[in-house]
């Protein structure tokens, strides 16, 4: 691992455009979540089928675009084994995530998962030699706060069934380093076009072992209604468009800079939680809703600053 090793430089006015992009992205993605809760509990898909779903969708959504604009070279990369791993780590994380939303519902999930921009933050310190500063560690630590207001700790979140997004945060928080690594050398697209291939492969030979064994996460079911089949295609073109903008936002802003952002998450979640499943929060979550917001505005206030006092710097005349 310590060969992956490398330190980025992004300009100021570029780690704002990932920041705004960061958002879009974590207000997105939770309707990927939605899609894949109905699914898995609603029209008995399981979670394995789920993700394979989503992952062989943005392979074919995206292949014919690099084909058509750019030819074979659009799909270029220089790291071809990294952008195979991203893709394994994102299937099983996602066979963990869609499996935790049998049990739980769609926010107390997605709450624990925001265990991921810490692991972010530390992993980027270590692997991307980031610098992070104390303010920095600070706004991400009082995010996690405010996770933690929202979905009060109890045995019952925090129980086996909190493994799964635990164990989702950790997957997705390498394969977030990863995208940064890799970004340098391959355009997003075709980075999502690999992810999704190896993904898929990954997908079909776990499935085509674990069906017959009788593995219920990775069973095979074929759709049977015209509602099942809208809820898989809208899940992988959410989920195409969602982690696009993540590659994108990765390639712009250093992970430990976007970090605190991906708390905004929860925001939508929750909001989605209320109006698909009618999941109401109550004062406290708004609470911890207002701390993760403040501590994402803190760290673009931050970058914002750092921006202006760059361009004083380059239009002041000289002495």
């Amino acid at each position: 691992m310590a060969r992956i090793v490398e330190s980025f430089e992004n300009t100021p006015s570029e780690m704002l455009r990932g920041i705004a992009i960061m958002v879009l992205a974590a207000g997105v993605i939770p309707l990927l979540d939605v899609c894949g809760k109905m699914l898995v509990t609603d029209h008995d898909i399981s979670p394995g089928e789920v993700a394979l779903s989503r992952q062989f969708l943005q392979t074919v959504m995206i292949l014919p675009v690099i084909l058509a604009t750019e030819g074979v070279v659009g799909l270029r990369t220089t790291r071809p084994g990294l952008n195979m791993l991203r893709g394994l780590l994102l299937s099983v994380a996602a066979v963990a995530f869609f499996g935790a939303l049998r049990f739980m519902p769609l926010a107390d999930a997605v709450a624990v998962f925001m265990v991921e921009p810490l692991i972010v933050t530390v992993l980027s310190a270590v692997f991307l030699k980031e610098t992070i500063g104390f303010r920095r560690i600070a706004a991400v630590c009082v995010g996690f706060v405010g996770a933690i207001i929202i979905i009060r700790p109890s045995y019952a979140v925090f129980g086996a069934a909190s493994l799964l997004p635990l164990f989702t945060a950790l997957l997705v928080a390498a394969y977030f380093i990863l995208s940064r690594k890799v970004s340098r050398g391959t355009s997003p697209s075709a980075m999502m076009v690999h992810a999704g291939a190896a993904g898929t492969v990954a997908l079909v030979i776990a499935m085509a072992i674990g069906h017959p064994l009788g593995m219920e996460e990775l069973r095979f079911t074929w759709p049977d209604s015209g509602a099942t089949w809208v809820l898989i295609l809208l899940a992988g073109g959410i989920g195409t468009l969602g982690h696009l903008f993540f590659v994108m936002a990765y390639r712009l802003a250093p992970a430990s800079v976007l970090a605190p952002f991906g708390y905004l998450e929860i925001v939508s979640a929750i909001g989605f939680g209320y109006l698909f499943f009618g999941d109401l929060p109550d004062m406290l979550k708004f609470v911890g809703i207002a701390i993760i917001v403040g501590s994402g505005l803190f760290v673009y206030l931050r970058e914002r600053r750092a921006r202006l006092s760059l361009d004083r710097a380059t239009v002041a005349p000289p002495n």
